[in-house]
């Protein structure tokens, strides 16, 4: 039997720890553009050009982009309503991603899904998820095929601190353990299910203890270090293309802003957010870089870039055709 509350290591290039410098450089620039981009979502909701809500991941952005680079063709990735840096971290192009947003004809799921459900199956992203928990049972699916067929792939899951409460998520961790599925479960642990400190909803304080009651191996780690995160889902996604079984990955982290646009969060204590600020994972990677040796021009010659690439296809996406009404009709089943 495993010890799955402790923390444990798999044998796996540590392709975080030992990455050069120019790898560290494109996980930055991958950040600086979900960070950007998030940031124009915030600002064409406030115009009225985005319908529904939106829910941001300022403040996550090592977590998407350490899974990503974790993967390789083939492999899937579910996640949540909080979706949009994940999504793109897997490769969505940045133009479709806004065009979806703003219910375009071009954008990823053809206008329909918008910020809630951004989906890009060509790049294994097979789905955000509004239905808190929901994906969990799918990403066991994928998993299931993917051993089923014998084809080597890995599915994650991400998903955030609350999950853990819904029905779902321990039917899909029970059914993943009973038949040794090659599926990597990553909780994005921010602190608060929507507007409730974990604390109020949860009595487990360490969420990583939960996989205990599954068989399962867990680990917990700093979700802010795109190094650490990469490295454990590499080593958790090894274990899975051995058919060894799920691990369960408990990413600390935080989100700047609140649960969705119409939350100004004021149920966070204060000094809080100031205190999350200070671990911010673009700050923290940027200052390893030129701790290493990489100058501050080149970082801010690739933060220039990243915001001029987000940018750009924003421009692209505003010019997308709205989509044809009768087009309502496509892929409905029923």
């Amino acid at each position: 039997m495993t010890t799955p509350s402790e923390d444990f290591a798999i044998a796996a290039p540590a392709a975080g720890a030992a990455a050069s410098p120019d790898d560290r450089l494109e996980w930055l620039r991958a950040m600086l553009e979900i960070r950007a981009f998030e940031g124009e979502c915030h600002r064409l909701f406030a115009q009225g050009l985005v319908r529904g809500s939106t829910h941001l991941c300022d403040g996550q952005e090592a977590v998407a982009v350490g899974v990503a680079r974790a993967l390789r063709p083939g492999d899937t990735m579910s996640c949540t309503y909080r979706g949009h840096g994940a999504v793109l971290a897997m490769g969505a192009p940045l133009d479709r991603a806004f065009g979806e947003i703003l219910g375009k004809a071009e954008g990823l799921c053809g206008g329909k899904g918008g910020s809630m459900h951004l989906t890009d199956v060509s790049v294994g992203a097979i789905g955000s998820f509004a239905v808190v928990g929901a994906h969990l049972p799918i990403s066991v699916g994928a998993a299931f095929a993917a051993r089923y067929r014998k084809t080597g792939a890995v599915a994650v899951c991400i998903f955030g601190d609350g999950a853990t409460n819904i029905g779902a998520f321990h039917e899909a961790l029970n059914l993943a353990a009973v038949w040794a599925l090659p599926v990597v479960f990553v909780c994005e642990n921010n602190l608060y299910g929507e507007y409730s400190p974990l604390a109020w909803t949860t009595a487990v304080e360490r969420l990583a203890d939960r996989a205990t009651a599954y068989d399962m191996r867990s680990l917990r780690i700093d979700g802010n270090d795109v190094a650490e995160v990469l490295d454990a889902v590499a080593g958790a996604v090894e274990q899975g293309r051995r058919l060894e079984g799920p691990v369960f990955i408990e990413a600390m982290t935080y989100r700047h802003r609140g649960h969705s646009r119409s939350d100004p969060a004021t149920y966070r204590p204060a000094g809080e957010l100031e205190s999350w600020l200070e671990r911010d994972p673009i700050i923290g990677l940027e200052a390893a870089l030129a701790a290493g040796g990489v100058s501050r021009a080149r970082l801010a010659e690739v933060r220039d870039e990243a915001v001029q690439a987000v940018g750009a296809a924003l421009e692209r996406a505003m010019a997308y055709a709205d989509p044809d009404p009768a087009s309502r009709f496509d892929h409905v089943f029923a």
